[in-house]
Formats: C-alpha cells, structure tokens, sequence
C-alpha cells in the first residue's frame, strides 16, 4: 500500500497539488505572492458558532463543492466544523454563515474495501461510510480544497466552475479503486426526501435528490463523468442492493467499482447540477467544464477570485488585518448563488421552470442580514451584479406575489421578520442603478408591503404590531416593517408619488409606538396601547418567546436606523440619547437561559454577533460625537474579529457579518437602510483602493494612521476640504479620492456642528 509520504511525492511530480500556486497551506503560514487568494484562510470561522463553507467554490457560484462531517446540529450548518475530524464525503451544494441547515447535496465519496451505506456514528467506521482525517493533510484556498482519507488511504482535491465540481481522487495500489454516490445524507433537519441514480453507461451517472427541509421543495438534478470506465455497480436503498440500472428511492445509494490495478490510480470526476433537469446539468458540464484539466480549472478558479478580491487593493503593515480583511471579503462573495444554467433556464418560486432572456438568476438571499451592509458594499464594488440580484428578487414577486423574505433554491422560507426584500430592492432604485423595470420594481414593493402575513395585518391596523395579537417578535417585527416603510417611502418620495410617500413616511415611524419615555427603551404593547405589564426586565431573552427577535431590549431598542434624528428627539436631545447609548456599551445582565445563542460578541449589551446591531455604533456621529463611533468602530474591529478558527463573533450569515468588517475597515457605512449615505467611523489601513468598474476608482487614504491615532481629525475630499461626517453614495461610485488625517485624541471640531452631521431623509 502507498502511504501518504509517498502519494504526495508522487502527487508533486505531477504537478497536481504543489506545482502551480507554490501549494498554498492557508493554514500554515504559506501564502502565495502573485495573489491576494493567498491572504485568504478560509478556516477563519469555521470554529465557534461561525458556520462558514469550507471547499471549492468561485464567487456566486451555484456549486460549493466540500467536505461534510457527520455530525449535526447546529455548528453543523455548514456541513463543516473545525472540531470535527469526519468526512462522509464531499457534496455540491453548502450554505455559508446560517442558523438553520439545508443542502449538502449529492455526496461524492471515494473509498476502498467495503462499506455501510449509513452515515455513521463518530467512533465507529463500521457504522457507516466515512473516514477521518488529519488537519495538516487538509489543503485549503479560494476554489480549491484537498484532504486525505485515512480509513481509504485516498487523496482527494477538489475544484469547480460556477456549475460543475472537478474531483480528482488518488488512490493507493493494489487495491479496487470505488466511489459512492449518497444521495441520502443532506444537512438539516430533513423529512420527505427521495433520490434517484441511473446508470446510464460506463462512464456517465445522472440522477436527481429531492429533500423536504428548510427550503420545503427542493429538487436538485445531476450528471457525472468518470475519467475510468466502471467496471461494475450496485445500487442500493440502505437495505438491500437493487436489480437493474436505476433506483429511485427515499436512501438512495451507487457503489461505483473501477478496475484494480498494482499501480497507484487517478479517477477524474466531473459533476454538474442544475435545478432544472438532468438535460441542463449535461449542458451545464458541455459548457463550462468539457475536457479534464484539473489543474487548469483550479488555477481558473483562483484567477477567479483573485479579480474580485482585486476590487478592493490596501495598504497597511498590520499582516492579520489584512488576513482577516481579505477573508471578509471572499465571505462576502460565496452567495448569493447562482440559480440558472447555462441555457437561462431556473426554476421559478412557482416551481416551475423558467427561461431568462438575459442576465442571470440567484438564490439564498438572506435578506435581513444581508441589507444592512452586503448588499450596500456590493453596490460600490459589484455595481454591475446589482440588476441580476434586483431582476431575481422582480421574478420571484411575480411568481411568488411578494419579494423575497429568506429565498432558498426557489423556495420562500418566510425565515425572520419584516419586509428586507423591500429594503434592498429601494437601495438599488434610490442609487440610481439602471437594468431592472423600475415600475415594477415599485409595484412589487407596494404590493410585498400591502399584505397581510407574518404580523402585515395588524401592523396595518395598528401603526404597529401588538403584542396580544402577534404573540412573539411583535416590536422586531413592527421596527423592521417600519424600515421597510421609509425605504419604500423614499421610492415613492423620488418618483413624485406624494400619496403614497406620506402613507409609507408615516407608516416608518412605528417605533414612536414602542418607545417608553420613562424607562426609555423600545417595549412591547397591546392593542389598547399599553405596554407589557409585570416586571420589565431589558436584559431578558427568550428565544421565539418574547417581543424581540434573537435579542432583548436593550439591543432592540436602537433599531432605528432610518430615522436617527427622530429617535434621538424621543430621548429630548443629544445630551439624553449619548447617555443612553454610552450605556448600552458598559451595562451588564443576565439574559437568561433561554437566550439565542444568536446574542453574541457582546460589549456590555452590544451584540455584534447579531445583524439588528451593526448600525449601532454609527449612531454617535448623529449625534455630533463621532470619535466615540471611532473608538467602537476600532474596539470591534480588534477584539470581535481574529484570524483564528473562532475568528467571528457570531454567524457569518451569508456574508453580513464580514460586511461589515470590510466596509467598517474602509472608514464608513451605511446606517440608512436605502440609498445612503455612508458614515465616517475610522479606517483601519493605511490605503484602500475601491475598482468601481468601467475605469473608475474610489482610493481612501489615512494618514498617519495607526492603532493610538484612530480619530478623524480632519477630511478632504479630491484635495478639497470637506468637513461632513458621511459621505454621499454618488460621491463614492463618481471615483474620486478620500483623505482622512488621524490623531491621538479626539478633534474639538470634525463632525460636532449639526450641519455636518448625517441627517436622517424624510
């Protein structure tokens, strides 16, 4: 038998695994010099509760082509948890960041000898087909992923187009080389499922997985190509093997057996999906992945990602920011995925399949994170992908009757409160990106804001959502409408629809309903206008059980961000409301023990490990004290975000949370939730070029930056004195140049008067 050692050897010889990229170990400390991939360590949140994907994807691609442990539960979202030391083999399709799990679909596993077609239990290979492995056999990089499997003494590289997974698998000699198709084992909480496996000859595999879970009707088709003939097969349900071709059954299995040889053996695969059917995974794999160049699909899936991490080029001399910098933004990139074929064709939110004429389809749009900062970064440096994302979210409203809430694979899971598919359809229309049909576009936010689902109802009859009539999340609920409102109200506002720019205006300020002047926090009330009654404990969480979502009132009580100046009035000033909020940082208190374990990276009460916070700390600007936003902005920055397994304070959450490191770490965001502007909090580099497309860029400089000199102390803006604390949105995307001059101590002036500060649109 070959052992590892001399695999590898052989392996380089080859030029297969250490020839290229100079074998990037992201987690070694080897980095490529002749690429930003090489700053990226994918590992960074994969401990903790940071859920993100590990394998072998490209930027918005439908594949994520990795290894699944056998564990679940809940730090196994992502098929993938730096604890485990399992593989039940490797599967197409992951979600990155999220608090609920689906997908892992159609499991490539290459094994010698014999196996259970189970999954297993950790202990006990007998019980199942899956291997260990070691740590340091695992290769990780942007669109490339290695392992070794113990058990099988197999090595297996992984890589992928948008729509096809590349496998190359190594196996020792002397010994029949296999690979079992599992279309049984997905992630989540799964019930109604159903595979099915042809053998169509020796070399090609089609089939497809249907799976009742999160996303409550997916269906996923797929072909593969094998580099050898199969000598022989077996298909069997779990139970007992099957007679003839195929199978379609609920534990669908193919044991797929290739000639033994005395020589160590490579099989090349190639499997490509498609929504759609098994004819469009074929065109699928015509298209993007004919021949079987391994290496040259791996180093264009690096060239990949290394175009678009190019989109935003810094400077500093701090080698872990920029780590750490360059993985936010590969994170920011995995979803939403690709949701078409090669043809145009998807699967539609009706479930039935559809032709696009131009441009492109998504899926997994987690919308009540993603508002908030993904979405707003990707309208400065993805400006060009922004009508495709808007034109999907534009289908699914007319197949569907409302824009999306939480889509997945062409299904609506309604998972989280409010209406965040208004929100960032408006961004788009208020920043005046062009490609979508802007009265549809205001037709589906009217119509999505006009139901009567998910709280809509009362919030309609009320003003607000009522706690005796939505019996939990009823103030989330109510505060992420009203957000939704005044994004839509904005829309209306610029299209001189007055009617409706009032109604929607009025509809925003829901919050003033919530707001306890005595106590001055954001509580629940009935339909008669009272608040909760008993004892009002703001520190208390109960998950699904109280008037907040995966949060109390303390955290809760901030959302505000599309109305900072009205809320501040509510506290009778300044003065009250920086009390208040310098509070929220220091104060202390038992959340209880049925808390989510969403309520995380606390600061005092700040959770950043929670997307309903990340507007927080940029509230202080409003307020004319900008450097203390600075001081936060830093504080989190350095203590909230590592380069370690645990480097996230919370879900990654499909992009959100490194969101808000990359835009916060260029020295702004956007507290509005549409439109802008972006405000200033403090750059974390020395220099940060944004590509803008079509030759134009957005270069940020702060000088004599440094950790002690974090305050802005003052701006120009093309070598011209600018004294705001924000920046418009057309000020960025023109291109230009930002200078920041940074000290120790906190300016007198930058940011203090009221005509400088940001000012809430109404």
């Amino acid at each position: 038998m070959m052992n590892f050692k001399s695999m590898l050897a052989r392996l380089t010889l080859m030029g297969s695994v250490l020839a290229v990229f100079g074998a990037c170990s992201v987690g070694s400390g080897i980095q490529k010099t002749d690429s930003l991939t090489g700053y990226v360590d994918p590992y960074i949140g994969t401990g903790g509760h940071g859920h993100v994907f590990v394998g072998a994807n490209v930027p918005y691609g439908a594949v994520q082509l990795g290894p699944s442990n056998i564990s679940t539960g809940w730090d196994w979202v992502s098929g993938y948890h730096i604890s485990d030391s399992t593989i039940m083999g490797f599967a197409h399709q992951h979600l990155s960041g999220t608090g609920i799990g689906d997908l892992g679909d159609i499991i490539f596993l290459p094994f010698t000898g014999d196996v259970r077609f189970d999954r297993g239990v950790a202990g006990d290979p007998s019980s199942g087909a899956y291997s260990l492995f070691r740590r340091d056999t695992e290769r990780v990089e942007p669109g490339y992923y290695a392992v070794h499997l113990d058990r099988f003494d197999v090595h297996a590289e992984l890589t992928s187009t948008a729509r096809v997974g590349l496998h190359h698998y190594s196996y020792p000699e002397g010994t029949a080389p296999k690979i079992l198709i599992n279309l049984d084992a997905g992630i989540g909480w799964e019930g109604e499922k159903e595979g099915q496996i042809t053998i169509e000859n020796d070399s090609v595999v089609s089939g497809y997985r249907y799976s009742m879970g999160w996303a409550k009707n997916q269906k996923i088709y797929f072909t593969a190509k094998f580099s050898q003939p199969v000598a022989e097969f077996r298909l069997a349900d779990s139970t007992s093997v099957k007679e003839g071709r195929s199978i379609t059954a609920p534990r669908a299995y193919a044991e797929l057996i290739f000639r033994d040889s005395k020589q160590p053996q490579d099989i090349f695969v190639k499997v490509a999906i498609s929504p759609v059917s098994v004819a469009n995974a074929k065109l699928n794999m015509e298209k993007e992945a004919s021949g079987w160049d391994f290496e040259a699909a791996r180093q264009t899936a690096d060239a990949a990602w290394n175009e678009q991490l190019q989109k935003v080029k810094i400077e500093t001399k701090d080698t872990v920011a920029r780590k750490i910098f360059y993985t936010a933004l590969y994170h920011t990139m995995i979803a939403p995925s690709l949701f078409d074929d090669v043809n145009g064709d998807y699967m539609g939110a009706d479930f039935e399949p559809h032709r696009l004429e131009t441009g492109n389809n998504y899926t997994t749009f987690s919308l009540w994170d993603t508002y908030r900062a993904a979405h707003p970064l990707m309208s400065i440096i993805h400006r060009e992908r922004v009508p495709d994302m808007v034109n999907t979210m534009l289908r699914i409203y007319k197949e569907q009757g409302k824009l999306p809430v939480w889509h997945l694979v062409g299904n609506e899971t309604d998972c989280m409160v409010g209406n965040p598919g208004i929100i960032v359809v408006a961004d788009a229309y208020l920043k005046g990106i062009d490609g979508f049909d802007k009265d549809l576009a205001y037709e589906a936010m009217k119509q999505s804001a006009m139901k009567d689902d998910r709280g809509l109802r009362w919030y309609k009859e009320y003003g607000y959502v009522p706690f005796d009539k939505e019996k939990v999340e009823s103030v989330a609920k109510g505060l992420e409408f009203a957000i939704a409102d005044w994004s839509l109200a904005q829309v209306a506002k610029l299209r001189g629809e007055e009617e409706d720019y009032r109604y929607f205006l009025n509809r925003s300020q829901a919050f003033r309903h919530y707001f306890d002047k005595d106590l001055q926090f954001l509580r629940g009330v009935d339909s008669e206008g009272n608040f909760r009654a008993g004892p009002f404990d703001p520190f208390h969480s109960a998950h699904l059980a109280n008037d907040y979502t995966e949060g109390n009132a303390w955290q809760y009580t901030w959302l505000v961000p599309h109305n900072v100046n009205g809320f501040i009035d509510l506290f009778g000033g300044d003065e009250q409301f920086l009390t208040k909020l310098d509070s929220l940082f220091v104060v202390e208190g038992d959340l209880g023990e049925e808390a989510s374990p969403d309520i995380s990276g606390l600061i005092g009460q700040y959770a950043h490990g929670n997307e309903p916070s990340h507007h927080v700390i940029y509230m202080y600007p409003y307020a004319g004290q900008p450097w203390k936003a600075a001081e936060r902005v830093r504080q989190t920055l350095a203590t909230l975000y590592t380069d370690k397994a645990d480097g996230l304070s919370g879900n990654e959450d499909v992009g959100q949370m490194s969101a808000w490191y990359v835009m916060s770490a260029m020295g702004f965001y956007q507290v509005a939730p549409a439109g802008g502007p972006f405000v200033f909090g403090s750059p974390l580099f020395d220099k940060a070029v944004l590509d803008l497309g079509e030759g134009r860029n957005f270069t940020v400089i702060a000088h004599d930056n440094s950790e002690t000199n974090k305050y802005i102390q003052k701006v120009t803006l093309d070598g011209k004195a600018y004294d705001k604390s924000y920046i418009a949105y057309e000020d960025i995307v023109r291109g230009g140049k930002l200078e920041f001059y940074m000290g120790p101590v906190p300016s007198a002036t930058f940011g203090v008067a009221k005509d400088v500060r940001p000012v809430s649109a109404q």
